[in-house]
C-alpha cells in the first residue's frame, strides 16, 4: 500500500497548535495569568483552567504514550511529554499559583474525570514517570472529588472513571461508584448502539463526548474484577462498534456533520468515540481504518481552518465553525473547548498502522457519488 504521511503530519501539527498555549503556560505556572476567559458566566474562572488542561491531555494521551523515537516527531514527543508532566506538577501542587480546583463546586468532578481518562490512556508518561511527590499530589487531587455528588446523567461515569484510574494506580478505590454507573447506563440503553443521557433521550453528541468512550475504557480496566462486570463487557463493546458505524455515516461528503444538541462548541470532539474505536482497532468489519482517517481529516480541516477559531495568541474561541459566541451555553468557557482534542486519539497508532495508509472515501462520500456501500442495519439485541 502507498504510505500516507501528510494526514498524520497535519493531525499532529493541528493537535500541537491547539495544545501549545495551554501546556506552555501551565508548565511555567502561568496558565491562570495567560489564558483568556471567554464565556457567559463570571464564575467559570474557578473551573476553566482545569477544563483546558484535562480535556487536552485526554486527547493527547495516546500519542504521548506511543513514545515515537525517530525524527522530528520524536523530538516533539520529548518536548510535549515533558510539558505535560510539568503541567501535572503545576496543576496539583498546593503551593503553585496554578494549583487547580479539584474540589469546590460541581464542575471539578467532570474535568478530574477527563484527567483520569488521560492517565488511563497514558499511565507511563502521565503517572509512572512523575516523581513520588507529584504522584501523591495527583492522587490527592483525584480523591478530592469524592466529596462531589454527580448528577443523575452521564456524570455518573465521571465518578466511575476516577475510581477506575485509582484502581489502575494501585490506590484504594470504590467499586460501588463504578457498579452504579455501569448498571444505570445499562438501564438507560435505548437500542441500536445508543444510550440515553439519564432517563430521557437527548439528541446530542454526549454518547461520543463522554458515555461510550468512558464505558469502554472503564470496563476494559476493571471488568475482570467482578463476574457481573465481565458479563457486561461484550454488549458494551458491541454497542460501541455500532455507534461508531452511525458516527462514520454521519460525516457528509464535504466533511460536515449535523449541528444538533448542546455543547456543539466542542467542535470535532463530537467524534471522540469514532476516533477511539479506530485507535483501539474496534471498527466494524465494513469500515476500513483509512476511510475513518479521511473522514475525520475532512472534518478537522473544515472546522480548524475557519477564521476566528483561534485568538491572536493561539487560544481557542467559542464557536463551531469559526467564532460564534452565541453557540456557547452558560457552562461553556474557553477551557471547555479543548475537548476537541479527543478527535486526535489515533495519533497513538504508529505510522505504519493501516489507519495511516492509503486513501479511502468514507460511506457518505461513496454513496453520494454513486458507488456501492454496505447496507446499514440496526443491532436488535445487546
Amino acid at each position: 500500500m502507498t504510505k500516507t504521511t501528510n494526514d498524520r503530519d497535519y493531525w499532529l501539527q493541528t493537535m500541537l497548535k491547539i495544545a501549545d498555549p495551554v501546556l506552555q503556560s501551565l508548565s511555567r505556572r502561568q496558565l491562570k495569568k495567560k489564558m483568556p476567559l471567554e464565556g457567559k458566566l463570571s464564575d467559570r474562572d474557578q473551573y476553566s483552567h482545569l477544563e483546558a488542561f484535562a480535556r487536552l491531555l485526554c486527547g493527547m494521551a495516546p500519542w504521548l504514550e506511543s513514545r515515537p523515537s525517530n525524527g522530528e516527531e520524536g523530538q516533539l514527543w520529548k518536548k510535549y511529554s515533558r510539558l505535560a508532566r510539568e503541567g501535572l506538577d503545576a496543576a496539583t501542587d498546593p503551593n503553585s499559583p496554578d494549583f487547580l480546583n479539584f474540589s469546590d463546586g460541581h464542575q471539578p468532578i467532570v474535568d478530574t474525570a477527563f484527567l483520569a481518562h488521560a492517565i488511563l490512556r497514558a499511565p507511563t508518561e502521565l503517572y509512572e514517570k512523575l516523581d513520588g511527590r507529584v504522584q501523591q499530589n495527583l492522587v490527592t487531587a483525584l480523591k478530592a472529588t469524592r466529596t462531589r455528588k454527580p448528577f443523575f446523567s452521564n456524570w455518573l461515569l465521571f465518578s466511575a472513571m476516577i475510581e477506575a484510574v485509582l484502581f489502575k494506580l494501585g490506590e484504594d478505590w470504590d467499586p460501588m461508584r463504578i457498579d452504579y454507573a455501569l448498571r444505570q447506563h445499562d438501564q438507560w440503553y435505548l437500542g441500536d448502539g445508543i444510550y440515553g443521557d439519564g432517563p430521557e433521550f437527548h439528541a446530542d453528541y454526549y454518547n461520543s463526548y463522554v458515555i461510550q468512550p468512558m464505558l469502554v475504557d472503564i470496563i476494559e480496566t476493571i471488568g475482570d474484577q467482578s463476574s457481573d462486570w465481565q458479563a457486561m463487557k461484550e454488549k458494551i463493546i458491541k454497542r460501541a462498534k455500532r455507534f461508531a458505524v452511525i458516527q462514520e455515516r454521519s460525516i457528509s461528503p464535504e466533511g460536515a456533520f449535523p449541528v444538533i444538541g448542546r455543547s456543539i462548541a466542542y467542535r470535532f470532539g463530537a467524534f471522540q468515540h469514532l476516533a477511539q474505536m479506530a485507535y483501539q482497532h474496534r471498527l466494524d468489519e465494513n469500515i476500513k481504518p483509512a476511510q475513518v482517517r479521511c473522514a475525520l481529516t475532512a472534518v478537522i480541516h473544515r472546522l480548524i481552518e475557519m477564521p476566528g477559531t483561534f485568538d491572536d495568541e493561539g487560544w481557542l474561541r467559542i464557536g463551531f465553525c469559526g467564532h460564534q459566541q452565541e453557540l456557547g451555553e452558560n457552562y461553556i468557557s474557553t477551557g471547555s473547548l479543548y475537548l476537541c482534542a479527543t478527535a486526535f486519539l489515533p495519533l497513538g497508532l504508529p505510522e505504519e498502522d493501516p489507519f495511516w495508509q492509503g486513501e479511502e472515501d468514507w460511506t457518505s462520500k461513496k454513496v453520494w457519488s454513486g458507488k456501492s456501500v454496505p447496507i446499514d442495519f440496526a443491532i436488535l439485541s445487546g
